[in-house]
């Protein structure tokens, strides 16, 4: 499970919602000066404390320039509630402890008159706290074991690292409101892929723009020069146009400087998202930009961290060509049971996802340290291949100096046609469950990446609420109820047996009406997915769907590891050779699993059920 739960209420760090606790300030420590329809001056004593922000999602953005002893420190934007609030948001005002703060608000609301202004619902919510606390009052779709953001908008992981037994998360952050804007770094640490501590923000939007993608790595040999094993960000600058700058910590990521020297890499034409990784053969450090419109993915090499040279470009009009490429990563891994090293070039693309909207392609190949050459197929065309089936996976990387030589990785787990959209408003969006990348052979002599789930996620496991083995498939479904442990969230371990033209329906359902059907075809090797009944799906036409995926099987043998966490349902087959992620919002959580098939001849071989902990 993650900490935020625990941490939502026992800590002053960061929450929504209407209902603040606190001790709240003098009235005359806030202070609201309307200057015309849209203009409004707020006060603030500028000592160490919080001022909430109420705000309505279907509002447009308030411009907010924050004025510190008569300069603009920030500017930020908030959907500032005018009729009612659908919660509030933190703004920390401890950095300008002891100075003049004003708070100089542009709003977009038309108003015939300033008392007409003066009655929007803002000026009424607007509370100083010091400290403040906020129950999570999300529960219902709020994941046990998957990372969510304490509250706001979070799309791309970003500049992940491991560092002296921890793991280093950080993300796309909106710190005030849940949708897309404020584009910060978010930060997040864990000791074991599971627990989940929220830090405060990483990486603010400067002078240059927002912080957008990026990656991170330990500078084990002081290349840089900021220090032994100091943590080197690269990310890119989204102002009028994109470009990659610098920040470094010495305190293993909890805070950053920025590189004076921004922007370190400018270029003609857009590019984003810099993945960087230290070459042992060449003795360099390597990099990936996303030229992002146009489809290909632009190589350089540097000595020091800061000054990189253009080497070469792979990728135009090759793999799908349907949408924006963006956020690589690139990595070398063995291939199963050959010893053959190959390199894995991760391509996320926006839109052209096999079932719509967003989605992780890749190319495996060689890399020379310069050039990537992609394997090709029989005909001698490079394939498209795809990392995982469903719909909510995207922005996958992975983290660098991960132990033991993994290659653990992490995606966002949601899609752009629907991110901001879904049935949530405290916090927008979880990320996928760690993974573990690696390589095998396919039938077809093409070499595949697989997805497996990191093994700390054993430790999650509680009880063995279900253990079956060898179900014939015949007459009426098999029915088995899940936990009622933590809203019915579970693993479920199924290994199912097929033949000739059979299909296998396993169909969770609960109370509601609601339900999910995952279909193994033994005919054409395939798991289909189906959520559109799955619960609240009207929010966007682009939601409801079937995805499908090859089982990379040959045999009518398929074993499913299934993780449900309240809002997703994620899918690994045949040991990881195919991987499914897709979310869903039961109207009340899925309460049994029923096995049936459309012959006579299929079983269940083994089926184990663990309740997981809390």
């Amino acid at each position: 499970m993650t900490n935020i739960k625990r941490f939502i209420t026992a800590m002053t760090a960061i929450g929504i919602m209407t209902s603040v606790s606190g001790t709240a300030m003098a009235a005359d420590d806030l202070q609201i000066e309307h200057l015309g329809v849209t203009n409004t001056f707020v006060r603030v004593n500028g000592d160490d404390k919080y001022l909430m922000l109420p705000v309505q999602e279907s509002n447009d953005d308030a411009r907010i320039n924050v004025i510190v002893d008569g300069k603009i420190a920030e500017t930020i934007y908030v959907r500032l509630a005018k009729s009612k609030t659908d919660y509030m948001v933190p703004f920390d005002l401890s950095p300008y402890k002891g100075k003049n703060v004003i708070l100089d608000v542009v709003t977009p609301q038309g108003r015939s008159s300033v008392r007409e202004a003066k009655q929007d619902a803002c000026w009424k919510g607007m509370v100083l706290v010091d400290p403040y606390r906020m129950p999570d009052t999300e529960t219902k779709y709020r994941p046990l074991f998957h990372h969510t953001p304490l509250y706001g908008w979070m799309n791309d992981p970003n500049g992940m690292f491991y560092k002296d037994g921890v793991w280093h998360l950080y993300y796309q952050h909106n710190p005030y409101g849940s949708k897309w804007q404020n584009l910060s770094w978010g930060h997040s640490t864990s000791k074991d892929l599971v627990n989940w501590e929220p830090q405060p923000e990483a990486l603010r939007p400067d002078g240059l723009g927002y912080i957008f993608s990026g990656s991170s790595v330990v500078d084990h040999d002081n290349t840089a020069g900021f220090g032994k094993d100091a943590v080197v960000s690269l990310y890119t600058s989204a102002g009028t146009n994109q470009m990659q700058s610098l920040a470094y910590s010495t305190d293993s990521g909890e805070t950053f400087t920025t590189y004076p020297g921004n922007p370190i890499i400018t270029l003609e034409s857009e590019a984003r998202d810099p993945n960087m990784f230290w070459n042992d053969e060449t003795k360099e450090w390597n990099l990936m930009l996303a030229h992002a419109l146009d489809h290909e993915m632009l190589f350089l090499t540097s000595s020091d961290l800061k000054s990189w040279t253009l080497q070469s470009a792979f990728g135009r009009g090759e793999g799908c060509q349907d949408g924006v490429w963006e956020c690589p990563d690139m990595f070398p891994l063995t291939v199963d049971g050959t010893g053959e090293k190959k390199w894995v070039l991760i391509c996320n693309i926006n839109p052209g996802g096999p079932f719509g909207g967003s989605a992780v392609q890749y190319f495996v190949g060689d890399w020379d340290g310069k050039t990537f050459k992609a394997d090709t197929d029989a005909e001698g065309k490079i394939p498209t291949k795809w990392l995982d089936y469903g719909k909510d996976n995207y922005a996958l990387v992975s983290w660098s100096d991960a132990p033991a030589g993994r290659r653990t990785a992490i995606g966002w787990m949601s899609n752009w046609q629907y991110a901001a959209d879904v049935p949530t408003t405290q916090f927008r969006s979880a990320n996928t469950l760690p993974r573990e990348i690696g390589l095998f052979k396919g039938a077809d002599g093409q070499i595949y990446a697989s997805s497996t789930p990191s093994p700390e996620l054993l430790a999650m496991r509680d009880k063995l609420a279900v253990n079956k083995s060898g179900i014939k498939l015949s007459g009426k479904p098999s029915v088995v109820t899940l936990p009622a442990t933590n809203d019915g969230i579970c693993e479920i371990l199924i290994d199912v047996e097929a033949k000739g033209n059979e299909t296998v329906d396993m169909t969770l359902t609960n109370k509601a009406g609601d339900k999910v059907v995952m279909a193994y075809n033994a005919k054409d090797h395939t798991l289909s997915f189906d959520r559109t009944m799955s619960g609240i799906v009207d929010f966007s036409e682009n939601f409801p769907a079937v995805t499908v995926s090859p089982t990379f099987e040959q045999n009518g043998k398929v074993s499913l590891r299934i993780f449900i966490d309240r809002s997703s349902i994620e899918i690994f087959g045949n040991e990881g050779k195919f991987s499914m992620t897709n979310l869903v919002f039961p109207n009340e959580p899925y309460s049994s699993l029923s096995v049936s098939s459309t012959g006579g001849n299929a079983k269940i071989t083994t089926l184990r059920i663990y309740s997981l902990k809390n």
